[in-house]
C-alpha cells in the first residue's frame, strides 16, 4: 500500500504514477490544482492495475488536468464543460513534458461515440450537470466498463448516490481517505428508461417576453438571478453603443435585453462554459431570428477579443471556480474589459455588496460610479478614460 503525502511545494502532486507539477488557470498560488479525490482515484487505479496501453479511458470533469496528466501515457479522453479546464490541461501537459495530443479534449456538448473500458468521474458542484452527464454516459458504457467516481466527502450526499443508482445501476462507496470518497458503479444494462431533462426553459418578461434555454451547467438555471434583475432594471441605452459584450453571459439574458433596447448594436456573448455559450446562442436566435447577427465565443475572459473594439461590457462575474471562492476571475474580467473597451467605453458590473468590486474597479479604471443598489446587490459603472 502506497502512502501519499502532499509535498511542501503547492504545485507538486504526489501519486503512485509519479510526481507532477500542476497549476490552476487562472493562476492562484494559494490554491492547489488538485484535491485528495484526484489522488484517491489515482491510488485506486494503481492498486486495481486496471489500465493497459489498450484500455480506452474516459475522464469526466477533470478540473485542471490532474488525472489527465498523471494518466497521459494511456491516451485518455477528457470531457469537460470548462474552457479554463481545457487551458489548464494543455498548460499542465506542457509543464510535465508531455505532448498536447496525448489527451483528447471533448467539450460537454461533444461526447465521444465509442465504448470505454474505464470511466473516471469527478463529482461536479452542480447536481444538474451530474444528472445530465450520467444519462449521456449510458451510450459510452459497455458490459465490462469499470466506472469509478470521486469527490470530497462534503460533496457526496445520499442524493448523489441515488442519482447514480437511478440512472446507471447499483452503487457502493469506499471508506473516506483524506476527506474524500470513491463511488463504485455497476452498470445495469436493463436500466435504460428516462433521459436527461436538460436543457430546460423558463420565461422572463420585460418590455417583451424571452423564453430562455438553459443547459445543465448554467448558473441560476431555474430562474432569473437577482443580480441580473438589477442590471435589467437599469439597462444602459445609447446610440453610441456599436458593440456590446455580455461577459460571462450564462444564458445570455443581459445581452438579449441589451440587444432589445439598443437595436443598432452588435452583440458578442462570451463565457468559459460551452453550455453557457450554446444556451445564449439558442436564446438569441429564438428572440431575433435572422433580424440580428451576434457572435458567440467560448474563451477565457476576453482572450482573443481585439483591444479597444468595444463600447459597452455587461458583467455579472462569478465569485467561485468549482468549489473555491474568490475574486481571481472577477479581477481578470475587469482587466480584460479595460483592454477591450474603446476610450469612453463603459463597464457595468453587478455583484454582492460584500465583494467590494468598487475598490477593484477604481484601481483598474481610476473611477467607479454606483448606478443602483438594493439590499444585497450593487450595480457599478466604470469608464475607460
Amino acid at each position: 500500500m502506497i502512502t501519499l503525502s502532499t509535498p511542501a511545494d503547492n504545485t507538486s502532486m504526489l501519486t503512485p504514477q509519479g510526481e507532477f507539477k500542476l497549476e490552476r488557470v487562472p493562476p492562484n498560488p494559494q490554491l492547489q490544482a488538485w484535491d485528495a479525490a484526484d489522488q484517491y482515484l489515482l491510488k485506486q487505479i494503481d492498486e486495481l492495475q486496471a489500465l493497459t496501453q489498450q484500455s480506452r479511458l474516459l475522464l469526466v470533469n477533470d478540473n485542471f488536468g490532474a488525472l489527465s496528466v498523471a494518466l497521459a501515457d494511456y491516451h485518455p479522453v477528457m470531457v469537460n464543460d470548462s474552457f479554463l479546464s481545457q487551458l489548464a490541461l494543455s498548460s499542465n501537459l506542457q509543464l510535465n513534458g508531455y505532448e498536447s495530443d496525448l489527451v483528447t479534449f471533448n467539450n460537454s456538448l461533444q461526447l465521444p461515440s465509442v465504448k470505454f473500458d474505464i470511466i473516471l468521474i469527478k463529482i461536479p458542484k452542480s447536481q444538474a450537470l451530474l444528472k445530465h452527464q450520467l444519462y449521456s454516459l449510458r451510450e459510452l458504457i459497455g458490459s465490462e466498463t469499470r466506472i469509478i467516481a470521486a469527490g470530497m466527502s462534503r460533496s457526496i450526499h445520499s442524493s448523489t448516490l441515488k442519482l447514480f443508482e437511478s440512472i446507471l445501476g447499483p452503487t457502493t462507496t469506499s471508506l473516506a481517505w483524506k476527506k474524500s470518497r470513491l463511488i463504485y458503479v455497476a452498470r445495469d444494462q436493463s436500466m435504460n428508461q428516462g433521459q436527461s431533462p436538460y436543457p430546460d426553459y423558463f420565461t422572463v418578461e420585460t418590455d417583451r417576453e424571452f423564453s430562455l434555454c438553459n443547459h445543465a451547467n448554467l448558473f441560476s438555471r431555474e430562474k432569473l438571478d437577482n443580480g441580473s434583475r438589477l442590471v435589467i432594471e437599469y439597462m444602459p441605452v445609447s446610440e453610441h453603443y456599436q458593440r456590446i459584450i455580455d461577459l460571462g453571459c450564462g444564458n445570455g439574458i443581459l445581452g438579449l435585453i441589451a440587444a432589445s433596447v439598443n437595436p443598432k448594436a452588435e452583440l458578442l456573448f462570451v463565457d468559459e462554459s460551452y453550455m453557457a455559450v450554446e444556451s445564449a446562442r439558442i436564446n438569441f436566435e429564438a428572440a431575433f431570428g435572422q433580424e440580428r447577427v451576434a457572435e458567440f465565443t467560448v474563451t477565457n475572459c476576453l482572450q482573443g477579443i481585439a483591444n479597444e473594439s468595444v463600447d459597452l461590457v455587461l458583467n455579472n462575474p462569478p465569485f467561485h471556480q468549482q468549489t473555491s471562492v474568490g475574486d481571481t476571475l472577477a479581477w481578470e474580467m475587469f482587466i480584460d474589459s479595460r483592454k477591450g473597451l474603446k476610450s469612453g467605453g463603459e463597464l457595468w458590473v453587478v455583484g454582492n455588496r460584500h465583494l467590494a468590486y468598487h475598490a477593484k474597479l477604481k484601481k483598474i479604471f481610476g473611477n467607479c460610479q454606483q448606478v443602483a443598489s438594493n439590499g444585497k446587490f450593487v450595480l457599478l459603472k466604470s469608464i475607460k478614460q
